[in-house]
């Protein structure tokens, strides 16, 4: 029987389609090794289990748990749920690290729910102090930062992908142990087919992308919005808008940032033509830089931005994709 740490710290992987672990698994990793001992569990095909344990030790891992997919092919979120409960009762860890993802967030949700578990959704930071691990996260807008801990039992935490950019040492032979999971039975979604959609793009997805650029209502029109993909693809970038820019119909609302948004932190946050609503800082005020160009010297994002440019975008940025290239030579 495998002896768990004391401060285990139970993080749950997202395994992609491909059968690859998902971008957000580095910071999950590096996030529970900053408080304690990361143990991962892993649910997916047998065939990948070797590569999945392997690819969670060079991200800082020691111990990966092991289990085949359940039926998580096939219906939703339930199995995981049936594993990460598993593993909580076999390692009794202090907490219980998820990425905010769409999925990760239903994982989370019920599995808290099923252990009468606190929860604690999109936090930005981690720690730990006498009484036990405490999530941190950027409230109202993100004018406050605010700090949250479990009363009792292990604390559930979903963490903004990129919000924390910790990183452990790898280990070159994690222990695995397989995992010997009870399908609760409870009731699942079932998937009864698909349609496969093929996007193909050289841009990195926007959540959890390490550079964004963003458009806002300053563009002006969809045709003039290409300068912002101009800069993101010298730069990249992923390519990120403002809900005013989406409802004006430059892009599709897969790119919004912001409150009802996706909610980004990047190492660099490019916002052009965005005045800097509170719902638009709500989701990427926490990027470790920020750049904005704005013609208004009054415009809120010049609040909370690192660097700021007054003028026309339309000048500003064609010299600035000038000069990038230029440095490419």
């Amino acid at each position: 029987m495998t002896d768990f740490a004391p401060d285990a710290i139970l993080v749950w992987l997202d395994v992609t389609p491909g059968g690859e672990l998902a971008a957000s698994a580095a910071g999950l990793i590096g996030a529970a090794a900053s408080i304690g001992t990361p143990v991962v569990v892993l649910v997916a095909d047998e065939s990948r289990h070797a590569d999945l344990a392997a690819a969670a030790g060079s991200l800082g891992a020691s111990t990966v748990l092991t289990t085949g997919l359940g039926g998580a092919d096939s219906a939703l979120t339930v199995p995981i749920v049936d594993a990460v409960a598993a593993a909580s009762a076999l390692v009794q860890p202090d907490a219980v690290l998820i990425s905010n993802s769409i999925e990760g967030r239903d994982v989370a949700g019920r599995f808290a729910a099923r252990t009468s578990a606190a929860l604690c959704v999109d936090a930005v930071g981690v720690s730990r102090d006498d009484d036990g691990v405490l999530a941190q996260h950027s409230v109202y807008g993100g004018a406050y930062n605010v700090t949250a801990g479990a009363t009792y039992g292990p604390l559930v935490v979903t963490v903004r992908q990129g919000s924390i950019d910790a990183r452990s040492e790898a280990v070159d032979a994690p222990t695995i142990v397989g995992l010997q999971v009870e399908a609760s039975g409870a009731p699942a979604a079932a998937i009864t087919g698909f349609d496969e959609a093929v996007a193909v793009s050289s841009r990195p997805e926007l959540r959890g992308a390490a550079k964004v650029v963003s458009g806002g209502r300053g563009l002006g029109s969809a045709d003039q919005f290409a300068l912002v993909e101009q800069l993101a693809d010298a730069l990249g970038a992923a390519v990120g808008a403002s809900r005013a820019a989406v409802d004006a119909g430059y892009v599709p609302s897969s790119y919004q940032v912001g409150q009802t948004g996706v909610s980004v932190s990047p190492q660099l946050y490019v916002a052009l033509g965005i005045s800097g609503a509170i719902q638009h800082k709500a989701g990427m005020q926490t990027a470790k830089t920020i750049i904005a160009v704005n013609k208004d010297g009054e415009a809120p994002i010049f609040d909370i931005a690192d660097f700021g440019v007054v003028g026309d975008l339309f000048t500003v940025v064609p010299q600035l994709i000038a000069a990038l290239e230029a440095g490419k030579k």
